[in-house]
């Protein structure tokens, strides 16, 4: 009897978790589900199913928990098991692994295990789903709409714009759970991420400085009541005196264009602004300092910090936060010529300060240090300032983390918070005075726009040298050049550009917002 009852439980696994083959070219027009199931704990009894689940289960008289039972060992985190034909509304159910339920925020690693573990889970079915040209999913809560909802759109987005053949493209809506204001303000976040991945992932062909200032201002348009958008020329730059930014843009034929924002939602129009300032090089060969060609082409992402900074304004209109944002992005590329810096020249920022260009593959510090100048003219409450700056960030924390250089622990404070919900770390690196002599030891200028030691503490050579632009008392730069891109260390996120941290940018407006 035993022995029969195992082959009988073979077979059915074997059934239940056989691959999607050609025959099953109706489900393309049918709907899929994604339903949570946690692991259990200790001597717990039975499978653990989320409420959804639970209450999916019941309409089936326990079908699903006795299906999980004779389909194997419990479903670890992440990990998805599917099932065909068990509901006449959904042809195919992936139920995906939650980890434990008892999981929360390690106060250590300031992370919330909990929610990344629902956006990890969410996103492994919602792509396998998507795989069985699924083109509808309706998605468990699992117990957080919003991380739920970042995993769906998160983990359903990909870059095929320019193939013939594309991923099926699927959408998603919440199942069996009252929390919608939940689920949409998730889909905003992720639709805001998915933004800046698409900015970042587009080829500098396409998205020069003009057509990313054009691709922001269309994502605006439904916003304009409350957002205004300035593209300033050359001349206008000529006319601020931004020798540093012109110094970068020189090089190439495309012309340079300052992206301005102006989000008003706060009541109080006397409320001063957060302004966020993004690094906005659309191609970064180098200039004369030309780069290795290997891994150039990744240098189309060089604008990530411009991409990620106008993404979370255009979220932050769409949720019509309470609060007035200042976004400046410095487009330009960065390429040799005749024209070109050289390495030695001597340039003039807004502010007066004259910069020795050793290196002018050192050029983000210097398109953002005339719009830091400018960005003062607003007199903002916090300045946060993002870029793709130096390789040395990726050398000290790899993709674990936005390194973090601030002169305010208030403004330290929230965005570490914002980072926990969203759980993209952000981590605080030093900002000593050793750094700073370094800067403005110059043979020939005020300052010089590498570290004296060249190579050594890159990135805190960096974070110094746009130190000396900055008088605000709050005031942070994020060096995003280690969490650029994705291979597999974010699982909900497809390999390619990751759009990292805009959702904790937009979460950090949010928590202003609400702070008053």
């Amino acid at each position: 009897m035993l022995v029969v009852r195992k082959a009988a439980q073979t077979a059915v696994r074997k059934y239940l978790c056989r691959p999607f083959s050609a025959s099953h070219t109706h489900l393309q027009e049918r709907k899929g589900l994604v339903l949570g199931v946690f692991e259990k704990d200790g001597e717990e009894e039975g499978v653990h199913l989320t409420e959804a689940a639970a209450r999916f289960d019941q309409s089936l008289s326990g079908k699903l928990s006795e299906l999980l039972k004779i389909a194997g060992p419990g479903l670890k985190k992440g990990k998805n098991r599917l099932f065909y034909g068990i509901h006449q509304d959904f042809p195919c159910v992936a139920v995906v692994g939650l980890g434990k339920e008892s999981e929360g925020v390690c106060g250590a690693e300031k992370w919330n295990s909990k929610k990344e573990n629902i956006r990890q889970a969410v996103s492994a079915g919602c792509r396998t789903l998507q795989e069985l040209k699924v083109s509808h999913v309706e998605v468990d809560d699992c117990g957080d709409a919003k991380s739920a909802a970042e995993g769906a759109i998160l983990g359903l987005f990909s870059y095929d714009e320019l193939k013939s053949k594309k991923k099926t493209r699927v959408t998603s809506q919440l199942h069996g759970s009252a929390d919608v204001d939940g689920w949409k303000k998730g889909v905003v976040y992720a639709e805001g991420q998915n933004l800046a991945r698409f900015l970042m992932e587009a080829p500098a062909n396409r998205i020069t400085p003009t057509a990313f200032a054009n691709t922001i201002e269309e994502k605006l348009a439904p916003h304009a009541e409350r957002v205004t958008v300035k593209k300033r020329s050359k001349a206008w730059m000529e006319e601020q005196q931004m020798g540093a930014f012109l110094s970068v843009a020189r090089g190439s034929e495309e012309p340079p264009v300052f992206l301005e924002l102006h989000y008003s939602g706060s009541a109080n129009s006397q409320q001063p602004p957060l302004l966020l300032v993004g690094k906005g090089i659309t191609f970064d060969s180098g200039g004369i300092s030309l780069k290795p060609s290997q891994s150039m082409d990744t240098m189309r992402a060089d604008m990530g910090g411009a991409a990620t900074v106008c993404a979370s304004i255009v979220a932050a209109a769409a949720l019509k936060l309470p609060v007035n944002i200042v976004g400046l992005a410095p487009l330009c590329e960065n390429m040799p010529s005749g024209k070109a810096t050289k390495p030695g020249d001597v340039v003039t920022a807004k502010n007066g300060k004259t910069i020795q260009v050793d290196n002018t593959d050192a050029e983000g510090r210097l398109i953002l240090a005339d719009a830091l100048c400018y960005g003062h003219t607003f007199n903002p409450r916090a300045i946060v300032n993002v870029a793709t700056l130096t390789g040395a960030m990726d050398v000290a924390l790899g993709s674990a983390a936005t390194g973090v250089f601030t002169n305010s622990d208030w403004l330290w404070e929230q965005l570490q918070q914002a980072s926990v919900v969203t759980g993209d770390r952000v981590w605080r690196m030093p900002l000593f005075q050793h750094y700073t002599n370094q800067v403005t030891d110059s043979q020939l200028a005020d300052l010089n726009n590498i570290g004296k030691y060249s190579r050594s503490g890159g990135a805190c050579t960096a974070a110094a040298f746009l130190r000396e632009f900055v008088t605000a008392p709050h005031w942070a730069h994020l060096d995003i050049a280690g969490v650029m891109s994705n291979k597999d260390e974010v699982p909900y996120l497809r390999k390619g550009m990751s759009g990292r941290p805009t959702r904790t940018l937009l979460e950090f407006a949010a928590g202003l917002a609400h702070s008053g």
